[in-house]
């Protein structure tokens, strides 16, 4: 039956994990984020390099848009939140966006009280939450209630006949339970558009297919000119690659087979059901903190060249492509889907795939998150890569 449970929410959205989230709005009290976190290991904090100076409308929408994801996210139970009190990132244009969290919320300013003080505030808060969320037990969860996002990172020439076309046979199986998957990363999807267009469940989703495509494109040329086509990391050409066309016939097998319902921005929630596209960049941090802002409870992640980024409140599963890097690093890496061409069938490591994401929703730990290798960046701008 494969049953799977979750943390309910009061808004009705299902939890794969019960954190207390501690957070920054800006850089400038990281310092503050890291003694909190020396204290309360227990959450999981995040520092990182962004709110403080000037910025465009656009930049600060896109930065409170993630960062009050993440405190709405299903898997977190509570949040602490600290600011410092003269950033363009301040709490007080932050608080409307996570006034209707439903769920404990903490705000603290560093210039109120200094460094110290606020760093045991927010020690006293995250230890309160983790007492008060501590006691909520997982209870039974539909598979309709789950969103999965596929990643992929550096690709090799065996990523798009092994392990994202593997991520795409679990995408196509989530997607037949009722559940959702989404992808990202419209660099990786330049040259695609033909195929991308095919799949839409109509003309409005084909034309915003479309539409992000060819300014991902547009994009790309502003900037490289001539060398536009090899927009690819010097990983990708090392492990075979030659052109972001090619990269990306193989990057567009994560999403499976199923028609694509709906084009989200970065970062936002989708409102349909099935498989959705984000308009996400491709770089490997800022994508996946636009995925996990979507909502989605767990993340799939490709790679060919082998990386141990986890992110910091949603599990991911590192799938490899080739066996020579499963072998290489054990200790970061979920599933071979080398294993495709010695000889294993796709059914079969589909179910082993199947059977690990049971498993990990139900709470078992993937290797990143064992590891701690939680790593969090986020696009402020619109960069091609």
């Amino acid at each position: 039956m494969r049953e799977i449970t979750g943390y309910e929410r009061k808004n009705g959205k299902f939890g794969v994990r019960n954190h207390v989230l501690v957070l920054a709005t800006v850089s400038c009290v990281n310092g503050v984020i890291n003694r909190i976190s020396r204290e309360v290991p227990e959450a999981v904090c995040v520092p990182h390099a962004y709110g403080c100076g000037r910025g465009s409308a656009r930049e600060t929408q896109i930065l409170f848009r993630i960062l009050a994801s993440l405190v709405h996210h299903p898997n977190v139970g509570a949040a602490v939140v600290i600011g410092l009190g003269c950033e363009r990132a301040n709490t007080r244009d932050f608080r409307p966006f996570i006034e209707k969290a439903e769920k404990p919320v903490a705000v603290f300013d560093v210039q109120e009280s200094g460094s110290l003080q606020t760093a045991r505030k927010g020690i006293e808060a995250a230890r309160r939450m983790l007492a008060e969320i501590g006691p909520q037990r997982r209870v039974p969860m539909s598979w309709e209630k789950l969103l999965v996002a596929m990643e992929c990172g550096g690709s090799d020439a065996m990523s798009g006949v092994t392990a994202n076309v593997a991520l795409g046979s679990v995408s196509d199986w989530v997607v037949g339970k009722g559940g959702s998957v989404i992808f990202g990363e419209n660099t990786e999807m330049i040259g695609t558009t033909h195929v991308l267009t095919r799949r839409a469940k109509n003309e409005e989703v084909a034309g915003k297919i479309a539409g992000m495509i060819d300014q991902a494109e547009q994009r790309t040329k502003d900037i490289m000119g001539p060398l536009a086509s090899w927009v690819i990391s010097p990983g990708n050409m090392d492990g075979g690659m030659s052109t972001i066309a090619e990269k990306s016939m193989g990057c567009i097998h994560k999403g499976g087979t199923t028609a694509i319902n709906q084009v989200v921005d970065y970062g936002e929630w989708p409102t349909e059901k099935g498989l959705i596209l984000q308009d996400g960049p491709g770089y490997d941090g800022d994508s996946m903190a636009g995925l996990a802002a979507s909502g989605s409870q767990v993340m799939f992640f490709s790679t060919g060249r082998g990386t141990p980024a986890g992110f910091p409140v949603v599990p991911v599963i590192k799938v490899t492509s080739n066996t020579r890097v499963y072998q290489t690093m054990r200790d970061d890496m979920d599933i071979n889907a080398g294993r495709l061409v010695e000889g294993t069938p796709m059914e079969e490591l589909r179910e082993k795939m199947i059977d690990y994401l049971v498993r990990v929703i139900n709470g078992e730990k993937t290797r990143a998150e064992a590891n701690g290798m939680e790593v969090f960046t986020m696009m402020t701008v619109n960069p091609p890569f």
